[in-house]
């Protein structure tokens, strides 16, 4: 179950083996939330063979935005300080960009929605060529 906030905040396109796969719902920045199927809080606290399986599956996020969509930055982390559930950012990042160069949490004030041609095409992209499952079955948790 995906915790509440993050399902507010973002449009949900599926799932790898590990992770929901959803894309924060501000345009300005391609902002890409994965969630692992864990209680753990931390991600450098799931066993060797999980932990290479999430982040495997983060690379493919990446693999996406740098080769299908041309960005040549990304920031990468998992914080979990207001929503405690584990979830890792993927955010492409680009000079000039709406926060460029300072960091996009506190930073970025720009609000853009996605239509949704670009949504159906990059869960497109994302089922054909990374592996995504866009019929998952999320829920949203109560915690």
């Amino acid at each position: 179950m995906i915790h509440e906030q993050l399902l507010r905040d973002c449009h949900v396109l599926g799932r790898f083996e590990c992770c929901a796969v959803l894309l924060n719902r501000n345009a300005a920045i391609p902002w890409f939330i994965l969630v692992p199927d864990t209680s753990l809080e931390d991600l450098l606290d799931l066993e060797p063979d999980t932990l290479a399986t999430v982040t495997g599956e983060c690379q493919r996020i990446s693999r996406f935005l740098k080769q299908e969509r041309g960005y040549a930055k990304l920031n990468f982390a998992g914080l979990g300080n207001v929503v405690p559930q584990m979830h890792l950012h993927v955010i492409a990042r680009a000079d000039g960009d709406a926060c460029w160069p300072k960091p996009v949490w506190g930073h970025l004030t720009e609000e853009q929605a996605y239509d949704p041609a670009t949504l159906a095409e990059w869960q497109g992209r994302l089922v054909a060529d990374y592996g995504l499952h866009p019929n998952a079955d999320l829920e949203c948790s109560a915690d």
